[in-house]
C-alpha cells in the first residue's frame, strides 16, 4: 500500500503483483480534508479512513515518501503531522512502515527523478492499465509509491537469492 500524505488531500493505492510478473491496482482513492475543520478533526478523519482501507484489503507493507526539505515550516509540519498519522495507522494494524525520496519514486515509475505530477500520473496509468489517469493526482503518487516499493522489494529478494 502506497500513501501520499498531503495537507488538502492524502491518496492512498493498494497495487499487488499478479501472474505474469504484471501490477494490478487493487483500489484507490483520496481523503479529501476541509481546511475549515479543526486539524485534530481532519488528522483523525485520515487515521480512520486509512485503517478501513489497511483492514479491508491486508497490505503487506505500508509505504509512503520520506521526508522532504520544504521552504514553508509551516505545510512542512502540517505535512509531517499527516506523514505521522498515516505511520501510526499502518502501525496499529500491525504493518511495516517503509520510506522512499520523492526522486526515487518517480525514477522507479518515469525513469527519471525530477518528473511533474502529470508524467507520473499517466506513467502510472499505463503500468497499471488503468482506462483513466489517477485523480487527483495524489491518488497517482500513492498508486507511484506502491509501484516503487513493489519494485524495490522484488529486486532485494533477487539479490538475496543470488547472494545465496
Amino acid at each position: 500500500m502506497g500513501i501520499d500524505c498531503g495537507g488538502e488531500y492524502t491518496g492512498f493505492g493498494v497495487v499487488e503483483h499478479i501472474p505474469g510478473g504484471h501490477l494490478s491496482c487493487v483500489v484507490c482513492g483520496a481523503i479529501k480534508l476541509s481546511t475549515r475543520e479543526p486539524l485534530e478533526v481532519r488528522l483523525n478523519r485520515i487515521f480512520e479512513q486509512l485503517i478501513a482501507v489497511i483492514e479491508e484489503h491486508q497490505p503487506e507493507v505500508v509505504a509512503i515518501e520520506d521526508v522532504f526539505y520544504a521552504s514553508n515550516a509551516k505545510s512542512a509540519l502540517k505535512l509531517g503531522q499527516v506523514r505521522g498519522v498515516a505511520m501510526l495507522a499502518a502501525a496499529r494494524s500491525g504493518r511495516p512502515v517503509v520510506a522512499y525520496a520523492p526522486l526515487s519514486v518517480k525514477s522507479a515509475v518515469v525513469g527519471y527523478g525530477r518528473a511533474d505530477k502529470a508524467q507520473v500520473q499517466v506513467m502510472v496509468a499505463r503500468l497499471l492499465k488503468l482506462t483513466q489517469v489517477p485523480e487527483p493526482p495524489d491518488v497517482a503518487d500513492a498508486l507511484a509509491i506502491a509501484i516503487c516499493h513493489l519494485n524495490t522489494a522484488t529486486t532485494l529478494k533477487r539479490q538475496a537469492g543470488v547472494a545465496q
